[in-house]
């Protein structure tokens, strides 16, 4: 598609986030967006035009950290190298507080497992685990994960006996964030940023089976829609899919 005037291209980036799925994406997103539809233009831009027509999205404006424990790289090169969890929660109108358990491919950024439940046990904090064990690797067993890790932060429910005997069952190597560094778990924690802004925030949801049904809706959305930029602008079911395809090809 040839160049467009301000005026056009102001209007081509209202209709992007319109038809976008989620809310609050930025200026790299649009314009990644407008790429896949043929639209090129530079990132500058649609930066320019989206501040000059108030399209940006809102953000948060963060407070200063002192020195951190955790300076390194928290994301992988290849799936299925890292696994990290987390738990959040919502108010359903009919059943009150629910509780939201995630767990996220540190590399394709995936959500490989979801679940709802009235009350945040240890084992409820499991079933995400267990949900992408057996789609991931095609069962449930003994040592069927080896050397995968399962990032997570210090609340009671991960730090429990049941939780770190079974991740060791399957296989799995616990991999505990530091102490009041949340950044160690940051792939989860920005899944569920994500989730709250795009589903919990904007869609009340009546009962736990209608969240967990709701949850499972948004999962299949955000893997085929959502784009990762650090994996040029793919969704996170190609960056599997693409993986995947070149581990077959290897073998």
């Amino acid at each position: 598609m040839g160049p467009c005037c301000d005026e056009e291209l102001v209007e081509k980036i209202k209709a992007v986030l319109k038809a976008s799925p989620f809310h609050g994406e930025g200026y790299r997103k649009v314009w990644a967006r407008l790429r896949h539809q043929g639209i090129r233009t530079s990132k500058r831009r649609v930066l320019r035009l989206m501040r000059a027509h108030g399209l940006l999205a809102p953000h948060r404006v963060g407070h200063p950290h002192g020195p951190r424990a955790h300076d390194g790289k928290i994301t992988t090169e290849r799936i299925n190298e890292m696994w990290g969890t987390d738990m959040t929660s919502c108010w359903t109108t009919e059943e009150g507080q629910a509780c939201i358990f995630v767990a996220v491919d540190h590399c394709s950024l995936e959500c490989v497992g979801i679940h709802a439940a009235k009350y945040g046990t240890r084992f409820e904090a499991l079933e995400p685990i267990r949900q992408a064990a057996r789609e991931r690797f095609g069962g449930y067993g003994a040592d069927m994960a080896q050397g995968l890790k399962i990032r997570h932060d210090h609340g009671s429910q991960y730090m429990s006996d049941d939780f770190q005997a079974e991740i060791r069952f399957l296989g799995m190597e616990s991999s505990p964030a530091f102490v009041r560094e949340p950044e160690g778990n940051g792939c989860a924690e920005w899944f569920i940023r994500t989730l709250k802004e795009n589903l919990l925030w904007v869609h009340p949801m009546g009962t736990i089976e209608e969240l967990r049904l709701a949850l499972l809706g948004f999962r299949d959305l955000y893997n085929n829609h959502w784009l990762i930029g650090r994996h040029a602008n793919k969704t996170p079911a190609q960056v599997r899919e693409e993986q995947l395809t070149t581990i077959q090809e290897a073998a």
